[in-house]
């Protein structure tokens, strides 16, 4: 694409594992890309890495601590101020086998992996609606097959289990959910959306567990390097009729049953939208 015809591209957690390498696979393709992260510091070499990109289009960094619900919405005003179009929003960021709540007191995982990604998306929709064709790619994982649904009122609470793996799925459950519903939403509006495994990879999202079950977990992880075609399918290939579907290894594939049930879905967005304000 030429320099007028330069798209614009959003990518949470972007500074280091999966995020990194979307970002520079984007980059490379000729998006304008904004890193959205918790830390500059942590994100400068990734914003150096893309400047080093021949004719890439000058990168930007976003605060953005997803556990926070102000920051969230510091994050989204600071991008809609740029009056710049939004044709791509990659969910990527996460946490795995985190502990305790967040800024905005929900449980950590789905906290930050859901609600956060949630009332982001939520505040960009219209600017990626006027942005169409425009896509959103959820990073879920196919931990969620190893939940059976949703407890609200654990949302509430702490996380309760012990390594917060089933945690972890409630909240990849909701990624899930949460694309399906806006494909549904979004029926006639060029918007699409999709969810996806890229696999179980050696990335920072892991990084809140004891170090000891790191070690232990990490005997099973490959490299990030192995989820990228996935992430790159859904943000740039796959089929624009196969909005709110599941993907993995690079194809669509079936969620678990409690992933492809509408209501469950309408009930999700419901409980969301009162939880981060929104309604």
């Amino acid at each position: 694409m030429t320099q007028d015809e330069t798209h614009i591209a959003l990518v949470t957690g972007a500074n280091a594992g999966l995020g990194r390498l979307t970002a520079l696979a984007l980059a490379q393709a000729g998006f304008k890309v904004f890193l959205a992260c918790r830390s500059e510091a942590r994100t400068l070499p990734v914003l150096a890495e893309i400047r080093a990109i021949e004719g890439a289009a000058e990168p930007e960094w976003l605060a953005l601590e997803l556990g926070d619900f102000a920051s969230v919405r510091a994050c989204a005003a600071a991008f809609l101020a740029r009056e710049l179009p939004l044709h791509l929003l990659v969910n990527n960021a996460g946490l795995a086998g985190a502990r305790g709540l967040t800024a905005s007191g929900f449980e950590m995982m789905f906290g930050v992996n859901h609600l956060g990604h949630f009332l982001f998306t939520e505040l960009l929709l219209p600017r990626l609606r006027a942005s169409a064709p425009a896509r959103i790619v959820m990073v879920a994982s196919r931990a969620h097959r190893r939940v059976r649904g949703i407890d609200y009122a654990a949302l509430r609470r702490p996380t309760s289990s012990l390594t917060g793996i089933r945690e972890y799925g409630v909240s990849k459950l909701a990624n899930i959910l949460h694309a399906s519903e806006l494909a549904e939403r979004l029926t006639g509006s060029g918007v699409s959306t999709f969810s996806l495994h890229p696999g179980v990879l050696d990335t920072e999202i892991w990084r809140t567990l004891p170090a000891p079950l790191r070690w232990l977990n990490g005997l099973r992880l490959s490299p990030p390097e192995d989820g990228i075609g996935t992430v790159l399918h859904c943000a740039l290939h796959a089929p624009a009729h196969e909005t709110g579907g599941y993907f993995s290894d690079g194809a669509r594939t079936a969620p678990a049953p409690c992933g492809q049930e509408p209501a469950r879905a309408v009930e999700l967005r419901d409980w969301s939208l009162g939880a981060t304000g929104l309604r």
